[in-house]
């Protein structure tokens, strides 16, 4: 990757010298959202300048505030990684973290955790057993007991309003219909499925009768979990609460869709039933492949926005235009179950 295409202030914090502690040299890893240091022992994770429509980082004060949201909301699973807001300010001779100086940027510190023991790598590994999914669960089913509920966030799972963000993927990703990661039939058989389900109000009226709308964590998959010493689970949606506020089942979905992605469907369906069995859910299977669906289609969509970024390398744009293929061909076999 080019460094002219990076902000200053970055690639500024890519010195290990910037840091008061001990660390080798930064690695940066970019997502379509966020700039993630690794320094050492630490984290840091800093938002783009970005506005999607459903996220929107492009002030400063935007930036600080969601800032803010992370650490609290991430706090729910955990406490002891996310650690302060950092600033980072211009100084006489570059930008410093928490120095003297206007403050150019906000960012979130995080404890850095095993990269071996991440569920991606331990994947990646063929590591991942069936005594993984059961410590998930032991930590699933009590933060879903105890997650909020109100009447506002029960209005987040009715179907009209499930409709608002399942929709709204197909509007951001018409452009890209035909192209060699999303075919037209694709797309067509895929809303058609969507519509079809988000015709079945009852369904949606019953999840919310039976108390399983909440505040949830959102982003639920492989890459933010990491399984130690305990069970973490990170990196939560902070910038848009109705992606948070929604049914149990779309969070259990996501990892559900994810653990079929990499092959793993024996898992996937161990971890739905565990879950199901420990949480008393018996509604779960009948929103299982809705949410699937859904949830591969926002990974499509992600993988597409992420190639489009100018300033991710060619590997990166390449690796991930061939994940939003995979991500869409797995929606499409949702869709036609």
């Amino acid at each position: 990757m080019s460094g002219d295409t990076l902000p200053q202030f970055i690639r500024d914090l890519l010195n290990p010298g910037v840091y008061s502690h001990e660390t080798a040299e930064p690695a940066l890893i970019q997502t379509h959202i966020s700039y993630v240091i690794l320094a050492g022992e630490f984290v840091y994770k800093f938002k783009k300048p970005v506005n999607f429509g459903f996220l929107d980082f492009s002030t400063l004060e935007k930036r600080r505030h969601c800032c803010e949201q992370e650490l609290v909301l991430n706090r729910r699973l955990c406490p002891d990684i996310y650690l302060d807001l950092v600033s980072v300010r211009a100084g006489k001779d570059g930008h410093v973290l928490d120095g003297d100086g206007e403050v150019v940027e906000y960012g979130v510190r995080m404890a850095r955790m095993p990269e071996e023991r991440m569920m991606g790598n331990l994947i990646r590994a063929g590591g991942l057993e069936s005594s993984h999914i059961d410590a998930l669960v032991r930590v699933l089913v009590p933060f879903y007991d105890r997650a909020e509920r109100s009447r506002e966030i029960d209005g987040f799972g009715t179907a009209r309003a499930v409709a608002v963000n399942v929709l709204e993927n197909f509007d951001q990703t018409r452009e890209f219909v035909g192209s060699a990661a999303l075919s037209r039939e694709q797309f067509e058989t895929i809303s058609a499925y969507a519509r079809e389900m988000l015709g079945r109000d009852e369904l949606f009226a019953a999840r919310i009768r039976d108390g399983r709308i909440r505040d949830c964590h959102g982003d639920m998959y492989s890459a933010n979990i990491c399984l130690a010493d305990k069970v973490y689970i990170y990196d939560c949606i902070e910038f848009n609460e109705r992606f948070r506020y929604c049914d149990v089942a779309s969070d259990i979905a996501f990892l559900a869709m994810d653990l079929d992605f990499h092959g793993l469907s024996g898992l996937s369906g161990y971890f739905v039933r565990t879950f199901g069995e420990a949480s008393g859910d018996s509604g779960l299977a009948a929103m299982l492949d809705f949410y699937k669906c859904y949830r591969a289609y926002v990974r499509g969509k992600i993988g597409l926005f992420t190639a489009g970024d100018p300033a991710v390398d060619e590997a990166v744009r390449a690796s991930s235009l061939a994940d939003a293929g995979k991500y869409f061909a797995l929606a499409h076999r949702y869709a036609q179950q």
